[in-house]
């Protein structure tokens, strides 16, 4: 019994430096400035034919990097940006007539980092993943058609998406991504594809209401700059 004790405990005291060398503290952090476009629908239930609505997105990143575990560096990231939503309606009525409705938001992505390659103070390439949950809050909408308005509504269903205007402002969902990162002296130069799916709905979805779903979505494209607050 002594001598199973004693084995646990040298093995267990071996153990520790062991795993020390695993994880490697980080106090890395960046500031900086991100922008790009969004490529953006609305999840309708029914649905509405959509093709993508592109409009701008720009904002202000932090990141912390916090240990280096084995190859992979890792942290966490927030981002304050000003972002568009909407859609761009698709209309098959044989005539030229367009509809597009915009929103704009203030969102804020709470996501973790992780990324592949040089370390963030050395110069050279990173690989990385970004996904958390994110927040937003609707700050104003505005409509885009064309001076035609003899639509007829035979032609295209449904047509309640027309109407209504914004229920609920404040918006939750999902936030992913990947890109490329160089590090360089003068700081960091990022690209990134980024997803959002939208868990909220914007407008009201009560059984009285014609929508059961219909939350905001969007693929984007977007660069960022960010430098060296602590190293």
């Amino acid at each position: 019994m002594k001598r199973s004790i004693l084995i646990l405990t040298v093995t267990a005291l071996l153990s520790v430096p062991a795993s020390a060398q695993l994880i490697s503290e980080r106090h890395n952090f960046a500031v900086g400035i991100n922008g790009g476009m969004n490529m953006a629908s609305v999840s309708f239930n029914p649905k509405v034919k959509q093709n993508t609505l592109n409009g701008p997105s720009v904002g202000v990143t932090l990141r912390y990097i916090t240990e280096k575990y084995f190859s992979m560096i890792c942290g966490v990231q927030m981002e304050i940006n000003y972002s568009t939503r909407g859609w761009n309606e698709k209309i098959e009525d044989g005539t030229e007539n367009y509809y597009k409705h915009s929103f704009k938001y203030v969102e804020i992505p709470f996501m973790a980092h992780l990324a592949f390659g040089k370390d963030s103070t050395t110069k050279g390439f990173q690989f990385f993943i970004n996904a958390g949950p994110q927040f937003g809050y609707y700050l104003s909408d505005s409509v885009d058609k064309s001076s035609d308005d003899t639509w007829d509504p035979s032609l295209r269903s449904p047509t309640a998406q027309y109407n209504l205007e914004v229920d609920k402002k404040f918006e939750y969902g999902i936030a992913a991504g990947a890109g490329m990162e160089m590090n360089t002296k003068i700081g960091h130069f990022i690209v990134e594809g980024r997803f959002f799916y939208g868990l909220s709905d914007i407008y009201p979805n009560t059984k009285k209401d014609y929508f059961d779903r219909s939350a905001n979505t969007y693929m984007g494209v977007r660069a960022a700059y960010l430098f060296d607050l602590k190293r």
